[in-house]
């Protein structure tokens, strides 16, 4: 049974749409939960966030759009990019669907607006593999039969990729710290584990 751990949260009326990822419901967090959302940036002025031209760096190449600056990476990634490996799954900054790596570092792209990202480098689950040439991450994820429903396993995979990035061999309490902000509700966290460590020794 699921609980809702946050009860402010049923004020907006769909819990897995859109809704939540709204300027207005951002607003909303800040106001009012200030303290455990705080790396939500502030809101661009109404006469700022005219469309822009952006030039992102995405999984090694340069991409054109045109959007308001305030738009969340995320709806760029998805819809403008067609990228599905980040997934909309809270909104919030609080599941870790979204999970891409910004210069390597996890990153929420759902409450990241595009104007924070500048040229940095941003990495998709697309950009570690392909069907034909998987990642370590990816292979053992599938050896460990890691996923059930997969919807967190873009975020499992990016945030312990960007683990074995700085940590080659990697502790079991290494892996749950770094994977800790990542919820999966089907319960396979030993099997994610198990894929990483197995990552791990593949690489080392």
């Amino acid at each position: 049974m699921f609980i809702c751990v946050y009860p402010w949260l049923i004020a907006f009326p769909n819990f897995f749409g859109q809704v939540l990822a709204t300027p207005a419901a951002l607003d909303y967090i800040r106001q009012h939960s200030a303290h455990r959302f705080n790396n939500i940036p502030a809101r661009a002025n109404p006469e700022e966030n005219m469309p822009q031209n952006f030039t992102l760096q995405v999984n090694g190449a340069s991409r054109n759009v045109n959007v308001e600056p305030d738009t969340p990476l995320l709806y760029i990634l998805r819809n403008d990019l067609e990228l599905s490996g980040p997934r909309f799954g809270c909104g919030l900054s609080q599941c870790g669907a979204c999970t891409v790596l910004i210069e390597g570092r996890p990153t929420r792209s759902c409450v990241t607006p595009l104007s924070a990202v500048g040229a940095r480098n941003v990495t998709t689950l697309e950009g570690l593999g392909s069907k034909d040439r998987l990642h370590p991450l990816q292979k053992a994820f599938i050896e460990e039969q890691a996923a059930q429903c997969g919807y967190c396993t873009n975020g499992m995979i990016m945030a312990a990729k960007a683990l074995l990035d700085k940590t080659l061999k990697p502790t079991d309490a290494q892996i749950k710290k770094a994977l800790a902000a990542n919820l999966c509700r089907c319960g396979t966290h030993n099997r994610i584990v198990r894929a990483v460590q197995r990552a791990a020794k593949g690489a080392a």
